[in-house]
């Protein structure tokens, strides 16, 4: 309800309400730390004041008049209800990205496999040499310093110009 003033202003009703309610709070002493609400059944509920659209309070009223139920516990039990489900949500979305992360995880191993080339292939026999020059292994990219015993991979392609040697160290040769 809004009331008009003899200058022209105005003033609400729940204006006055909030005003109340702030000169109550202001006088009134804070509830202890760590005995916020607690009745004699354990429980700790707190009575908030949300605002709400007209039509949503309506329409709570009018289902808690046809449900016999107090709307303050109809809109307890739908505010709970929300988070379930709010939390529920988030639990499977949470498991859905962890599943399609170990997919995707999976298919980029796989992926990288293909497209990584064994530096090994096409190589047929390995010949033991003594290195006049620094070389490094294939298969584990360690060091080998010139006068290192390694071995050198047989093809059967002819060389081509720019192509690259393959040594590998003696912990690296395929046993079979």
């Amino acid at each position: 309800m809004t009331q008009i003033f003899e200058t022209g202003s105005r003033k609400r009703e729940s204006d006055d309400a909030s005003a109340r309610f702030e000169a109550s709070r202001s006088h009134s002493e804070p509830p202890p730390v760590g005995d916020e609400g607690d009745d004699a059944g354990g429980r700790k509920d707190r009575a908030h004041h949300p605002r709400v659209p007209a039509v949503l309070e309506r329409e709570l009223k009018r289902l808690g008049e046809t449900i016999r139920v107090p709307v303050s516990n109809l809109f307890r039990a739908v505010l709970e209800d929300a988070v379930a489900v709010a939390d529920h949500a988030s639990e499977n979305v949470e498991a859905r990205l962890k599943t399609f992360a170990s997919s995707l995880e999976q298919e980029r191993d796989k992926l990288r496999r293909r497209v990584m080339r064994n530096p090994l292939d096409g190589v047929f026999a390995f010949q033991p040499v003594k290195l006049a020059q620094f070389a490094t292994c294939a298969k584990c990219k360690v060091e080998l310093r010139r006068g290192d015993n390694a071995n050198l991979g047989l093809r059967d392609e002819p060389p081509r110009p720019g192509a690259v040697r393959v040594f590998v160290c003696d912990a690296c040769v395929p046993a079979d």
